[in-house]
C-alpha cells in the first residue's frame, strides 16, 4: 500500500509540473504580445510634415531643412534634419513620426555644399532660406514668426526663398 501512495505523489507532482510548463508558456506569449502592441503604437505616435519648396533659383547644392522645437531654433541642428538635391528648382522633404508639440522648420539653398550658411561682408546671407511662416524680416528669423503646432493630423507646408 505505501508503495502506491508514492506512485500517485508522483503522478500528482507531474501534472503539477505540466500544468507549470503550460502557464509559462502562456504567460510567455502574452508578454510577446503585449511587446509587439507597445512597439507598434510607439510607431504610430506621431504626425508627417510634408514640406515644399519651389522657387529656387538653380540647382546647384543641395536644400537643407530641419524641425526645430523653440529649444533649438537657431543654435544648432534640429530635432530631426534632412537635406535634398534639386530638380527643376524645386524639393520636397518628409520630417516622419513627429511627435505633437509646437515646432518651426528652417530651410537653406547650401549651393557650395559646405553645410552652413553663408554671409556677404555686411552680414546679410548669400544663399537663399526660407521659414515655415514665410515670414522675410529684417533681421534674424524669430521662432515665434515661424512656429506651427502639430496635433494629430498630417501636415503639408509651402516654403518660399
Amino acid at each position: 500500500m505505501v508503495v502506491c501512495r508514492f506512485e500517485k505523489l508522483g503522478n500528482l507532482w507531474t501534472i503539477i509540473n505540466n500544468k507549470i510548463y503550460i502557464m509559462r508558456t502562456v504567460a510567455l506569449a502574452l508578454a510577446f504580445l503585449i511587446v509587439n502592441i507597445v512597439a507598434y503604437t510607439q510607431e504610430q505616435q506621431g504626425v508627417d510634415i510634408t514640406v515644399v519648396v519651389e522657387n529656387i533659383v538653380n540647382d546647384n547644392g543641395k536644400v537643407m531643412a530641419s524641425l526645430h522645437t523653440e529649444d533649438t531654433f537657431m543654435k544648432g541642428p534640429g530635432v530631426q534634419n534632412l537635406e535634398s538635391t534639386i530638380a527643376d528648382g524645386k524639393v520636397s522633404f518628409t520630417f516622419e513620426n513627429v511627435v505633437p508639440g509646437n515646432y518651426a522648420i528652417m530651410a537653406l539653398h547650401d549651393e557650395n555644399e559646405n553645410r552652413r550658411m553663408d554671409f556677404e561682408s555686411n552680414g546679410m546671407p548669400k544663399e537663399s532660406y526660407g521659414m515655415s511662416g514665410n515670414e522675410m524680416s529684417m533681421g534674424p528669423p524669430s521662432f515665434i514668426d515661424a512656429k506651427f503646432e502639430v496635433a494629430a493630423e498630417d501636415l503639408e507646408f509651402n516654403i518660399r526663398f
